[in-house]
């Protein structure tokens, strides 16, 4: 079974290890075969990776693109080890996340951690009401 895209003009998509901008136009197409794929909504930069959650997302972005997970686990582990010492209710999103990635499914761990980014983005924000 084929994943149809639609892209919006201008929009850029990630399919593999190629990224692909559409043009002017609304553009439908269809992806068959298995390879990792993000939409722009989804891709994070180093560059916009500017807190700690953000940056286990973008460690996981990499573990998906690249097709082999332990490639960035060294990386992810710390990351994870450093979040969860300064916030240590995050527990539940770890976990799930973590189970996300040992079950091989790291699309839906990306997913999670989009869960922990906006979960992070509460704590600093209960932070400056204190």
């Amino acid at each position: 079974m084929a994943l149809k895209v639609e892209l919006k003009p201008n929009e850029r998509i990630i399919i593999g290890s190629v990224v692909i901008r559409n043009d002017e136009q609304r553009t439908r197409f269809f992806i068959e075969g298995e390879a990792p794929i993000l939409r722009e909504k989804d891709i994070l930069t180093a560059a916009s990776a500017d807190t700690p959650a953000k940056k286990i997302y973008l460690a996981i972005q990499l573990m998906y693109l690249a097709g082999d997970p332990t490639a960035e686990h060294e990386v992810y582990f710390q990351l994870v080890r450093d979040f969860m010492q300064a916030a240590p209710s995050a527990l539940p999103h770890m976990s799930e996340i973590n189970n996300c990635i040992l079950s091989g499914e790291l699309y839906k761990a990306l997913k999670a951690a989009k869960k922990l980014i906006s979960y992070e983005a509460e704590l600093l924000e209960h932070a400056k009401r204190v």
